[in-house]
């Protein structure tokens, strides 16, 4: 998928390992990518200021300006470009943590490229199936359940007329739930649905993103009423 309707993706490489960082520029390129590349936060960012980029891989031990600030920064100016971390973390608090900043997967050194490769067409993929979405599908550019309007051209979202700040994968997964209101959604479907994983990924980023969600979305979170699970199951959304 290195090409989409004739063009070329472009994919920033963020590494300051440079080994690693000229190994993965040549196999993007070798997939038939353009591959942009920065060994520090500051450059990535300049770099993505003044190009257009499809995906970011970025890894998060940068010096200076550390990955997870990168990917804030990114987000906190509404950048939804797919972010997949690479961290030689093992720990899931700092990997939930990465998901937290913004990332929509990360993959945990030593990696294949293979793997890595799998996850960037997976990423990609999702992308333009929301893009297309976003587009129009039938002159239906909205979804509104109850108070809650999700705008897929404007990827907002109004809870009762107030403006949620949400992430790029917490609205991709808000999208893909209350698309179907009152559908019983597995963790595994959810996660080849947002994520475009087949059967790769942890059932616990569903969980983290849920979370999230429900912070954002429930008067309660810790008794929700709109994003519920289904013991055993998964989750569903109740309109």
């Amino acid at each position: 998928m290195a090409t989409e309707n004739g063009t070329q993706k472009t994919i920033l490489v963020v590494e300051d390992d440079p080994g690693l960082l000229a190994t993965l520029e040549f196999n993007l390129e070798v997939a038939g990518y353009r591959a942009l590349t920065a060994s520090d936060g500051a450059t990535a960012l300049d770099i993505r200021r003044s190009n257009h980029v499809d995906l970011i891989i970025l890894d998060l031990s940068l010096p200076v300006m550390g990955g997870m600030q990168v990917c804030k920064a990114l987000r906190e100016t509404g950048d939804v470009v797919p972010i997949i971390m690479l961290t030689a973390w093992h720990e899931e608090h700092d990997r939930v943590n990465g998901l937290r900043s913004g990332a929509d997967d990360y993959v945990t050194k030593p990696f294949s490229l293979q793997e890595l490769m799998a996850r960037v067409v997976a990423q990609l993929r999702r992308s333009q199936e929301f893009s297309s979405a976003s587009s129009g599908n039938d002159g239906k550019h909205k979804i509104e359940v109850g108070d809650l309007e999700i705008d897929l051209v404007r990827r907002t979202v109004l809870l009762e007329g107030y403006d949620l700040d949400l992430r790029n994968k917490e609205f991709d997964l808000l999208v893909h739930l209350a698309s179907q209101p009152g559908r019983v959604f597995s963790r595994s479907q959810l996660l080849k649905g947002v994520w475009g994983d087949e059967g790769s990924g942890e059932s616990r980023t569903i969980d983290v993103h849920v979370s999230l969600l429900r912070r954002k979305i429930e008067d309660n979170p810790s008794h929700p009423e709109r994003l519920v699970t289904v013991r055993g199951v998964g989750y569903r959304f109740v309109p």
